[in-house]
């Protein structure tokens, strides 16, 4: 057996990075990728701009993630944001900072993330085989052996399992990974779409499809309790939200759909304003223009696919002039404009999915290494890990600091 090679699986961020560590430690190295090229995830990641990391001082960095941020500890210990942006600088990507302290490739283009990479691995002498879709793992003794690509044996002493998750599985996560991790006596983590559009009830959504609102204040509810509340941006479809701020909310709302429970997300459309100072705006809008229709009149407070909802949703009609609106009308007004709400319903799949949750069970890998605590020899990292966290650069920056340091072990 040749046990000084390496064999990597899977062609993505930690798979990739891990195959640049093995090569730079004197391993032999082969990145076994099943797709045509490697890296294609990347080349789309963040609207195709790379959000490659975030600035966060690290307490802050892991809390994205959740209770199993702190498995990330030792892997961000030896490999974090600042390390990340010096290695990718180091091999030609000058990067910058941008609002919320995520990290972008200075020229925007996330394809140009993917061809520094393989320039550096091209240098590092490490073999890349496309189109090699691995079947299975061997394993004797519970120590890994190699790996059976294509049907015939492909021998190795190390072997790093870096498929990815489920999500966008037309770039080759297919959740394959899951299969061959079990394979090796893991556990998994039941996987789920996260950072995915949530479906909302009635057609409220579709009839504003294509609106994006900004400066939006959300709160969710599970079963009639407020469960979290962020700020920033969303878009209605055709189905019905998507956008960074639904994104925020959405691994809790498909865990409690999935558990059940009744999920509602309720919009301020004005969080600037007090309750107050919203009454007052109201009736000095009314009173100044009350002969005018109420549709006319709601323009100044809402975009205009959001008039007529907001008016029929509350039983007014829009033709009726504001000078004839009652104070139970205007209340009910004021109160849906700062607490609009959608029942949700479910989410999208997998192929709008920016990561996957659920995975291989942390309490089986060691945090150190990487390395499976099931299988000597296999180290697994990236999206299959059962970690996954919000959208600003912290997953991007788990799958390269777990491939790192998969790749940095000597076994």
């Amino acid at each position: 057996m040749n046990r000084d090679q390496v064999i990597v699986i899977g062609g993505g961020a930690a798979g990739l990075m891990a195959a640049g560590q093995a090569a730079a430690c004197g391993r032999k190295v082969v990145v076994l990728e099943k797709m045509a090229q490697p890296g294609r995830k990347i080349g789309i990641t963040g609207k195709g701009r790379c959000n490659l990391t975030n600035i966060a001082e690290l307490p802050d960095f892991i809390q994205h993630f959740g209770t199993n941020g702190r498995f990330l500890h030792q892997a961000f210990s030896r490999f974090f944001a600042p390390e990340l942006i010096a290695f990718f600088e180091g091999i030609g990507l000058p990067l910058s900072t941008e609002r919320g302290g995520r990290v972008f490739p200075t020229c925007g283009r996330a394809l140009e993330v993917r061809k520094v990479l393989l320039q550096w691995l091209e240098r590092q002498r490490v073999e890349i085989r496309c189109r090699a879709a691995v079947d299975a793992l061997l394993i004797e003794g519970q120590r890994i052996r190699g790996v059976i690509c294509e049907k015939k044996a492909v021998e190795g002493g190390k072997v790093i399992l870096a498929t990815g998750g489920a999500s966008y599985p037309r770039t080759g996560s297919t959740g394959d990974g899951y299969r061959l991790a079990a394979q090796a006596g893991h556990n998994i983590i039941p996987i789920r779409p996260a950072l995915v559009p949530l479906e909302t009830a009635g057609d409220l959504a579709k009839r504003m499809a294509g609106l994006s609102l900004k400066n939006v204040e959300a709160k969710l509810f599970i079963d009639g309790k407020r469960q979290s509340q962020a700020f920033g941006e969303l878009n209605f479809t055709g189905y019905g939200l998507s956008g960074p701020l639904v994104l925020t909310f959405s691994s809790l709302a498909v865990d409690s759909l999935r558990a059940g429970r009744k999920v509602v997300l309720a919009l301020d459309l004005k969080p600037a304003l007090t309750e107050a100072q919203l009454e007052l705006r109201l009736q000095r809008d009314f009173c100044g223009r009350a002969g005018e229709p109420a549709a006319s009149v709601l323009r100044a407070l809402l975009p205009r696919e959001m008039v007529q909802v907001c008016l029929e949703t509350n039983g007014i009609d829009p033709k009726k002039p504001t000078g004839e609106l009652s104070n139970q009308e205007r209340q009910a007004l004021r109160t849906w404009l700062q607490d609009f709400r959608l029942t949700v319903t479910g989410h999208r799949s997998f192929d709008e999915a920016i990561v996957t949750a659920g995975g291989v069970d942390l309490r089986e890998i060691d945090p150190r290494t990487m390395e499976s605590r099931m299988t000597r020899g296999l180290f697994i990292a990236g999206e299959l890990l059962d970690l996954h966290a919000d959208t600003g650069g912290y997953n991007l920056q788990a799958a390269f600091s777990t491939g790192w340091l998969a790749g940095q072990d000597k076994a």
